[in-house]
């Protein structure tokens, strides 16, 4: 014979309180999962964020690239020098790679580019645009060739001390051996068109 029990008051209390009990100590993860803020942002996120300073610095950079690409092209075409002939064919190619450098940093790190350089290198290309002969080689050795890759190394030494990124840093450092040995060959070039 099997026997009955009937729940108690006292039974269904304890229930009750085991139940509440449960509920509460979950309570707090259950609460901590729906009131946690979302993550702002990922980490790969992060790293595409890119300070005001290093933004302008690399935009600074991509303008120094184009100038010296568009005054060598000029050269190429209104130079009759063969000195001044290689040293622009090479200012093109080596500053299109540290430009197409630029780019690709500037597309991971989210920065849009000038599409052209800045309104001093114009104001130099048309003046140089005017020029012809020996008068055009001496202009573009002592503006293009010199006087910008003073500019440039001055901005790479400026991103390695100043920067903030460190991609950009290093890209500046990589970048700074050339651009020596550039303005060595730009000294050069400029005394013999003098």
């Amino acid at each position: 014979m099997a026997f009955k029990t009937q729940p108690t008051p006292r039974s269904c209390g304890l229930a009750l309180a085991a139940v509440a009990a449960l509920t509460l100590s979950a309570a707090p993860s259950v609460w901590a999962q729906s009131t946690a803020p979302a993550p702002a942002t990922t980490k790969a996120q992060d790293a595409s964020k890119l300070e005001r300073g290093d933004r302008k610095m690399m935009e600074d950079l991509a303008q120094g690239n184009m100038a010296e690409i568009d005054a060598g092209k000029m050269a190429l075409e209104k130079s009759q020098n063969a000195e001044v002939k290689k040293f622009a064919q090479q200012m093109v190619d080596e500053h299109g790679s540290a430009l197409a450098d630029v780019q690709a940093l500037a597309r991971a790190k989210n920065v849009t580019l000038p599409d052209g350089p800045g309104a001093m290198a114009k104001t130099k290309a048309t003046a140089l645009k005017a020029l012809s002969g020996n008068l055009f080689d001496k202009e573009y050795a002592k503006r293009a060739a010199v006087g910008d890759h003073e500019s440039t190394l001055k901005l790479l030494q400026k991103i390695q001390k100043d920067g903030k990124d460190s991609d950009l840093k290093a890209l500046a450092a990589k970048m700074q051996p050339t651009v020596e040995h550039h303005l060595m060959m730009a000294r050069q070039l400029a005394p013999a068109k003098s």
